[in-house]
């Protein structure tokens, strides 16, 4: 078995980015900023909705966690995901993305499979918010099924999506993961994802955490949330009782870094946003890979923070390839 520096598990989902107006998104009764759950009908109303818009639109394998794991990957680490996709074409593209990205997935992936696999619509607006509206298809499915481990015992870290709170066997299968993970020794980190999964599935993601993981992603709106603070400094304190470090980013500020015994602050470049979609995503396969290349967190943090600004400063989730070296260069 290959050791991995990385193993990950999160939904599998065909991203397709369109440019919008506030108008747009208040007449289709589309929630700003946040990412909703939709069916497969309402899915489809809003592309009917939007054809006009379809000649920009952008096409990518993603999900949040396949963001993190694959820009891990293109920084260097050894990496593994697990996913569900289906027998169909989106699946068949899902799978030749994560080979090309330099991801091991299970063997099982490439089965053939009833269903659909899931598709994520991306409206982004000027001011570069993005709005998700999110059809799970075979993703909601994902379960401890489609965890390998092997693959996770030879891995050094296992990182959980927050998104798998919203289907009751991805919960199931992420904290299968954590808790094997740690019989193994393997080192945790998981992400609250998004403001609505931390307001709906709350008490979901406090037992995917269970008794702490090792590194908690979270954005200013998430921390508020998950803690019940007022405050930033409030928050900090309280996600200590939930794992043994964490990144709280702040956007254009930066983010807000704590080790296990200091919190920093890392400050962000200033850049134009076109497009916030990934802009966490990058943050942390970035910061993961800092750390696994035995990186001070102050250090990772900035590779971190400049990722994300150039995630930021152009369209889609993700970088192409050669960004990523550029960025340890000027860093390192």
């Amino acid at each position: 078995m290959q050791q991995y520096d990385l193993y990950g598990i999160g939904a599998a989902l065909l991203d397709t980015e369109i440019e919008v107006s506030d108008e747009d998104l208040s007449a289709l009764g589309v929630e700003k900023g946040l990412m909703t759950l939709v069916d497969d009908i309402r899915q489809q109303q809003l592309l009917d909705a939007l054809r006009d818009n379809l000649m920009t639109a952008k096409r990518a394998c993603g999900g949040s966690g396949a963001n993190t794991v694959i820009a891990a990957s293109y920084f260097g680490l050894r990496t593994f995901y697990s996913c569900k996709v289906a027998a169909d074409d989106n699946g068949d593209f899902y799978r030749n993305n994560l080979t090309a990205a330099g991801v091991d997935y299970p063997a099982g992936l490439r089965r053939a499979g009833m269903g659909t696999t899931g598709k994520c619509l991306v409206l982004i607006t000027p001011d570069a918010e993005r709005s998700m509206n999110t059809y799970l298809g075979i993703s909601e499915k994902l379960s401890v099924e489609e965890l390998d481990s092997e693959a996770l015992a030879a891995s050094h870290w296992a990182y959980i999506e927050g998104y798998l709170v919203s289907s009751e066997t991805g919960r199931k299968a992420a904290i299968a993961l954590r808790k094997q993970a740690q019989q193994a020794g393997v080192k945790t980190a998981l992400s609250l994802s998004d403001p609505a999964m931390v307001q709906f599935f709350g008490e979901g993601l406090r037992e995917m955490v269970g008794d702490g993981v090792d590194m908690l992603f979270c954005n200013r709106d998430e921390a508020l949330g998950f803690t019940g603070s007022g405050s930033l400094d409030a928050a900090a304190n309280t996600l200590r009782d939930y794992c043994r470090s964490f990144a709280i980013t702040l956007g254009a500020d930066g983010a807000l870094i704590w080790d296990g015994t200091q919190v920093r602050r890392v400050h962000s470049p200033r850049v134009h946003a076109i497009d916030t979609n990934g802009a966490g995503d990058m943050f942390a396969g970035a910061f993961l890979y800092g750390i696994n290349r035995d990186m001070p967190f102050t250090e990772a943090g900035e590779l971190a923070c400049r990722a994300a600004a150039q995630v930021v400063s152009q369209y889609g989730p993700r970088l192409r390839e050669a960004q990523h070296p550029e960025l340890l260069a000027a860093v390192i």
